[in-house]
């Protein structure tokens, strides 16, 4: 099973590298966590928004395989705790389902990618730094992982 996170944006601070690193390391060969970056949609002073926001779901399309369990991440998503989200992925994983979960640009994901998802999560009702949610989402299917494998780390 692979795990495959796309998000819109390049160029993160050591910081955010450095903590999806820790997590990558942690998680067994088996379940790969790779980010893949999606170069963001021009934005500026008379930018077209939803221009910008069509550009990066075009990107971000191209990038999905047929055969992912595609996971838009949305404020508007269900709020899943992490045994929930050991639950999904135990159940991914007994399915033989590679995950692609997606984060959109500053505006937002495009429609087309939300209606690719087959499930909508939103990680918490604050408004989350990108650069965070990057680091985050290693950190809780790390987390996941040790609660599917009886490890401590969850507690």
């Amino acid at each position: 099973m692979k795990v495959r996170l796309l998000a819109v944006g390049s160029r993160m601070p050591a910081w955010v590298d450095a903590g999806v690193e820790e997590y990558r390391k942690r998680l067994p060969r088996e379940m790969p966590f790779d980010i893949v970056e999606i170069a963001a949609g021009a934005r500026g002073k008379n930018a077209d928004v939803a221009r910008a926001i069509q550009v990066e779901g075009d990107r971000m399309l191209e990038k999905l395989r047929d055969q992912e369990q595609v996971v838009a991440l949305e404020v508007e998503g269900a709020a899943w705790t992490t045994e929930r989200l050991a639950d999904n992925l135990g159940r991914w994983r007994l399915e033989g389902q590679d995950v692609a979960l997606v984060v959109g640009g500053p505006d937002g994901l495009d429609p087309r990618v939300v209606a690719r998802a087959r499930q909508s999560w939103s990680l918490s009702a604050l408004t989350l730094p990108h650069p965070l949610v990057r680091v985050v989402l290693a950190e809780q299917f790390y987390r996941a992982w040790t609660l599917l494998a009886g490890h401590p780390y969850h507690r």
